[in-house]
């Protein structure tokens, strides 16, 4: 029996292999691209997003950085200008009251003596003593400290001068006399001592 040569397998032609696409060659082979597989460009499009969340994030934190260095100063520019102006007040408070520890101090100092003082005059004259002891504790205590001058040289920045007179025992510009007690608050003098010193 004689075989027809229409029940042969047909062979494909190698045209027909060489022009096929790689879609379709990659399809055939069992290899998806990233056209055909959704996944692929899912991931892609989630590490753009991821990318711009982390620069954005970063840009977050840069201005969360720059705001704390920002209120940190403001914070301690506040604490110093309420530093400075408690400091005002206490020194205006002093000042105020410098004039009335002179003036307990004149007159103790025109007191008469211990043994002239009246029974009825002792009970004031002590009161008044009491009163000095008192605001100089205070002073003390602020931080304030009468400033050295009796015997000392003249010195600008801690005395002012506005008598001068001949003192033979003494080194010209030494400070003879005491006028008005000057003081230091710390280190800062708040009122300067006013003397009268050797020509």
């Amino acid at each position: 029996m004689t075989k027809n040569v229409t029940d042969e397998p047909e062979i494909p032609d190698m045209g027909d292999i060489l022009n096929t696409t790689p879609l379709e060659s990659e399809c055939s082979l069992g290899q998806p691209s990233q056209e055909t597989d959704p996944s692929l460009a899912r991931i892609a499009e989630l590490e753009t997003e991821l990318n711009k969340q982390i620069e954005q994030t970063n840009k977050f934190r840069d201005e969360l950085l720059r705001k704390a260095a920002d209120f940190e100063n403001f914070r301690k520019q506040k604490e110093r200008e309420t530093m400075m102006a408690s400091s005002r007040a206490l020194e205006n408070i002093i000042r105020e009251l410098l004039p009335v520890v002179d003036d307990v101090k004149r007159l103790l100092q025109h007191a008469p003596l211990t043994s002239e003082i009246s029974n009825e005059a002792r009970p004031y004259i002590e009161g008044v003593d009491l009163v000095k002891k008192n605001l100089e504790k205070w002073l003390a205590e602020k931080g304030v400290n009468p400033i050295e001058s009796k015997g000392m040289k003249l010195d600008v920045n801690f005395h002012e001068a506005i008598s001068q007179v001949d003192h033979p025992e003494s080194a010209p510009d030494t400070i003879i006399d005491e006028y008005q007690t000057g003081y230091l608050l710390g280190e800062k003098v708040i009122r300067h001592a006013k003397v009268i010193v050797a020509r």
